[in-house]
């Protein structure tokens, strides 16, 4: 790197390549890509998602919270909507004998409904644990009826026992556990039974863009404006289970210390992902789900960000060491036993708790939440929610209800609006809530900046996904050295050796005038921006050289050295699929925009923490990459010192395709550029591209860290001048 042999810089330095004119010199043999692992396709929920447990109990703790707000973050529930009275309403109920059932609605989001079916025990008690059962893709939902024939083939099989109970497997768990003494709220996933305000065909079927659900202001589910903000089908359904918790919560009778949560196949996706985010579940049964396999099929078991370097083990693990139950069948989950669960048991050894950790294997049967399967969970709750069943727990025989008979809506209940208009109106509530929030969250003194990065920042740092670095986790090595008369030159490749990445770069050094300070200059173009197109240093950085300073660039992922000879930059990759979901990309894989702000951390990371010791690393981002720089200063803190960005006017907001080269899911929700570039407080900050303006949340970081003289807007006349001047002031 920062090039002179008196600074113990000789080992680095390697064969000497020929300069070629109108570019940077080559951090590789010409014609050779970086030897980087996101070169390869990218992930998809079919991939591979082990999980390696931590060495301590402290690792995990840190490493649980990091997930956690992943998964909060990717649900849009960070931070969490503000709760509006459920306005629940309970009718209709019908005498079973030994248990009840009524009729149940209640309110997420204004005006949007959680429907379902509630199960009262007639057992007495003081106090009853309550359960919460989402369901999978039955058809049907709630109001599944599997049919004679199919339900005759599962007796004879072994797979149900009783007929009533094989048609509806989805009342029967409700109904057995009832019966053992628990309140149970059976409710609808989103386009199932009486959940319709969205239809089951855009919620579990959507394949291709609506042009009229796309608007700039106006929106609906799957588009590129609800994505920027964190809105999916996904994230309304979990917070549906919230809502839904919420509200069973308030019951009188109800112990809010003995909660359980199951649910088969997406109603185990949804089990787990409730257990992870809600402290207040204290037991989950997830059938069918939990896996290295496939993660999930459906778009309502998909976002972006979800499960980027995480998979469904490590999600049901954040609810350790509470008692975790699962089942397995023929299926994706068919190797759980091997994979997975020796890793959950091995945690849950390490945090004190072996025996509340467990799985069934029960591959002689496919994908199901069948008889055999519900009496491993039975045995589970009757354990863990102290229930005083005894055991074994054999479920009996009981009354199926029809469609008809459970519906919520009659004549004195009306179904409630629903179809595009109504999904528009969703979106835009759910929007101006966390618009709202955001703007309440603007810091005016040192205790609301805090929250502020706490809840602001926090999301960044997980859109980004990616902490700072330090040095000892990046390799240099030297491909081209060329010395001038009282500077030097170097290209060759940093290596971060834990993500397989590599990194064609540049540095133009002072030699022994080095005055320990380093110039990251990031370009639009890559490290080909450090030249004219006469093949020199711009004029420009060859003053910060000549003054002592060492300026560093790269080429970050798909630019320069990465594209093969008259390739263009392009935009995100895709994974292959004829379903146009964002979240079946961006749920597994960075945008391309975040690796690039990677690439950059790597070089800040190696800068400050190089054995030479810097005193001082600066960071500009110009010519495309202003946003990348006020990213990568957001997530950098106090390895960088000075930030000068252009944005350009470049706004997330104004993007129309998720394919787009600077798309980022959830950017809007945090703030857009604005939002990124508040987060380089205290940082001296020089901000071209806005007019001559600091941004309102910009000025408010500023000022509330009193540091308004450390900011500055200026307009784009001789900006690379004016950088210039201002780092060397």
């Amino acid at each position: 790197m920062l090039a002179r042999c008196t600074l113990g810089f000789a080992l680095l330095f390697a064969a000497l390549f020929t300069h070629t004119l109108a570019a940077a010199p080559r951090g590789l043999p010409e014609g050779q890509q970086p030897a980087d692992a996101r070169l390869q396709p990218p992930k998809d929920l079919n991939g591979y998602f082990p999980f390696t447990p931590p060495a301590t109990a402290s690792e995990w703790e840190a490493r649980a919270a990091e997930v956690r707000r992943q998964v909060l973050v990717s649900q849009g529930l960070w931070p969490m909507p503000r709760r509006s009275a459920p306005n629940s309403v309970v009718h209709g109920r019908i005498d079973m004998g030994d248990y009840t059932i009524e009729k149940a609605y209640l309110e997420s989001f204004p005006g949007h409904f959680v429907t379902g079916s509630l199960y009262r025990p007639k057992l007495k008690a003081d106090k009853y644990p309550v359960v919460l059962c989402p369901h999978g893709h039955w058809p049907n939902g709630r109001f599944v009826d599997q049919g004679e024939a199919a339900t005759r083939k599962m007796i004879t099989e072994g797979a149900e026992r009783f007929e009533d109970g094989g048609r509806s497997p989805l009342q029967a768990r409700c109904m057995q556990l009832a019966r053992m003494g628990c309140i149970v709220f059976h409710y609808d996933m989103i386009g199932y039974a009486d959940s319709k305000q969205i239809s089951y065909e855009v919620a579990h079927r959507y394949g291709k863009p609506r042009a009229d659900m796309e608007g700039p202001t106006d929106w609906g589910f799957f588009s590129p404006q609800a994505e920027l903000r964190c809105q999916s089908i996904m994230g309304l359904q979990t917070y549906n289970s919230v809502r839904a918790l919420d509200w069973l919560l308030e019951l009188p009778e109800v112990d809010a210390t003995r909660v359980a949560v199951t649910g088969a196949s997406g109603g185990g996706t949804q089990t787990f992902l409730l257990a992870a985010i809600d402290p207040r579940v204290t037991v989950q049964f997830p059938a069918v789900m939990v896996s290295t396999a496939m993660q999930g099929g459906c778009t309502c078991e998909n976002c972006s960000l979800l499960r980027i370097n995480t998979g469904n083990i490590e999600l049901a693990a954040l609810f350790a060491p509470k008692p975790l139950g699962m089942a397995a069948a023929n299926d994706w989950t068919k190797e759980i036993m091997t994979k997975g669960l020796p890793e959950l048991q091995q945690l849950y050894k390490l945090l004190g708790k072996p025996d509340n950790v467990m799985a069934k294997a029960l591959t002689h049967f496919p994908h199901n939440y069948n008889y055999v399967s519900r009496a491993v969970m039975y045995s589970w709750f009757n354990k863990h929610l102290k229930l005083g069943q005894p055991e074994p727990i054999v479920e009996g025989p009981y009354h199926r209800l029809s469609g008809d008979e459970l519906t919520v809506w009659d004549a004195f209940h009306p179904q409630p609006p629903s179809g595009d208009n109504y999904e528009r109106k969703l979106s835009q509530q759910w929007a101006t809530d966390s618009a709202e929030q955001l703007a309440a969250l603007t810091p005016k003194d040192k205790s609301s900046l805090d929250e502020y990065r706490r809840v602001v920042g926090g999301g960044w740092e997980t859109l980004i996904g990616r902490s700072k670095l330090g040095r000892a986790q990046v390799e240099w090595k030297n491909h081209f050295k060329r010395k001038h008369d009282d500077w030097i030159e170097f290209a060759g490749t940093l290596t971060y050796k834990a993500k397989g990445e590599q990194l064609p770069a540049s540095f133009l050094h002072p030699g022994e005038r080095w005055n320990k300070q380093i110039v990251v200059w990031i370009d639009g173009s890559g490290k080909d921006g450090l030249y004219g197109t006469d093949g020199s240093p711009k004029p420009e950085l060859m003053k910060l050289v000549k003054a002592g300073y060492t300026v560093a660039s790269i080429d970050p992922f798909g630019l320069g050295e990465f594209l093969a000879p008259g390739e263009l930059p392009g935009k995100n990759r895709k994974v292959k699929t004829e379903r146009q979901f964002a979240g079946f990309t961006y749920g597994y894989n960075h945008p391309l925009f975040a690796q690039r702000v990677h690439d950059i951390l790597t070089l800040v990371g190696y800068s400050r923490h190089h054995e030479e010791r810097p005193t001082h690393v600066h960071l500009v981002g110009v010519n495309g990459a202003g946003a990348w720089a006020a990213a990568a200063a957001a997530v950098a803190g106090f390895d960088v010192d000075r930030v000068a960005v252009d944005t350009q006017g470049f706004r997330f907001a104004g993007l129309t395709s998720f394919d787009d080269a600077e798309f980022v899911p959830g950017a809007v929700k945090y703030g857009d550029v604005p939002g990124l570039l508040s987060l380089a407080v205290p940082h001296e900050l020089l901000i071209f591209g806005e007019n001559g303006q600091v941004p309102e949340p910009v000025a408010a970081a500023y000022q509330a860290e009193k540091q308004v003289e450390t900011v500055q807007s200026k307009p784009n006349d001789n900006r690379d001048a004016t950088i210039v001047e201002w780092l060397m002031r």
